[in-house]
């Protein structure tokens, strides 16, 4: 069957992508000049639109909504409440107003989802009766938390002089650098913690909160516990240790922040059906959320996934490949995966 963008899918309903085999240019040997370029700065590329996005989010919060650092050096209650309450309402407008689009909208129906199935309307399982009420609470009171107290402590830390700082007048090259670099570094940083989560005692104390939604929403995206929190913000440690400016190491923990909602959306594009969409490109993780042991890293480093033989395009074969692995591991799937 198909639906009004005229995408076929299989008699379950599910569709994906066709171009999943595809390495990003620089990972493709030998290299192409021009190829690499396009992966850089074309549309859909490395910069845009998303990592755009996020680094445009921190850069407002950081120019209009952060309070200077002289007055950070010190803790008070009035500028962390402040950071807080401004990382509340962004994770707010962008968490829900995909959510508001996509599933109470239900802007473009089915169009672009990788299952027609929809998130339960009420699960006496969840937290206050409902998957999406549950994710809202631990992607707040937990996320949001944890994202915040890391970004105080860096601010302070910044205000003290007690970690390397990099002046973009000293050195633009590196300082321009190092800002193209955090995405990568955070999928690297991503993909490890990541299979920490997937060690049994961490998953069963932990990473198995964030696995109950399989069938994903944006809101499920932050909704993890706190160890996993603690976890999956820590990259911003590294700016800690390398001489960085602050932009830096909010652009880091604003990339964190918000990215999991587009990539948690269950769709692999918005848009309309006259062929103007935007891509997500988020259908690794989608199978992740519905095989459990396979692409741990991002989708926008799918290399680790295929040189650690975790790499799931949705084929059948690929499948078949998943299940060989775990059956030499010895590992007994969560019921979910099978």
């Amino acid at each position: 069957m198909a639906d009004t963008t005229g995408v076929t899918r299989d008699k379950r309903g599910n569709w994906s992508p066709d171009y999943l085999e595809t390495l990003p240019a620089p990972m493709v040997w030998p290299p192409h000049l021009l190829a690499i370029l396009k992966w850089l700065f074309g549309w859909p590329g490395y910069l845009w639109p998303w990592n755009a996005v996020y680094l445009g989010f921190a850069l407002l919060a950081y120019v209009f909504l952060t309070p200077p650092l002289a007055e950070m050096a010190t803790f008070e209650t009035w500028w962390i409440a402040a950071i807080f309450a401004r990382n509340v309402g962004l994770t707010i407008l962008f968490f829900g107003g995909l959510h508001l689009f996509l599933y109470m909208l239900k802007g473009q129906g089915t169009d672009f989802r990788y299952s027609t199935r929809m998130p339960p309307a009420r699960d006496k399982s969840r937290l206050f009766g409902r998957q999406v009420r549950e994710n809202v609470f631990w992607s707040l009171a937990s996320g949001v938390t944890m994202w915040t107290a890391y970004e105080v402590v860096t601010w302070w830390l910044y205000a003290n002089e007690m970690i390397p700082y990099l002046d973009f007048a000293s050195n633009p090259v590196w300082f321009v650098v190092l800002l193209l670099l955090i995405p990568l570094i955070r999928e690297v940083h991503f993909y490890l913690t990541h299979r920490l989560l997937h060690w049994k005692p961490l998953y069963r104390c932990a990473h198995h909160l964030h696995h109950r939604n399989v069938n994903i929403g944006p809101w499920s995206g932050l909704s993890m516990h706190p160890i996993e929190h603690f976890l999956y913000f820590s990259g911003v440690l590294l700016h800690w240790v390398i001489a960085s400016h602050p932009i830096h190491a909010m652009f880091h923990v604003f990339h964190a922040g918000l990215s999991p909602a587009p990539g948690h959306s269950g769709y692999d594009r918005i848009g309309a059906e006259n062929g103007r969409s935007l891509s997500i490109g988020a259908y690794m993780h989608y199978l992740h959320h519905q095989y459990f042991e396979c692409n741990y890293g991002g989708d926008g480093l799918p290399l680790i996934d295929k040189l650690m033989g975790t790499f799931h395009d949705g084929s059948d074969e690929a499948h078949e490949r998943m299940k060989r692995r775990l059956r030499e591991r010895q590992w007994v799937k969560p019921a979910a995966a099978a």
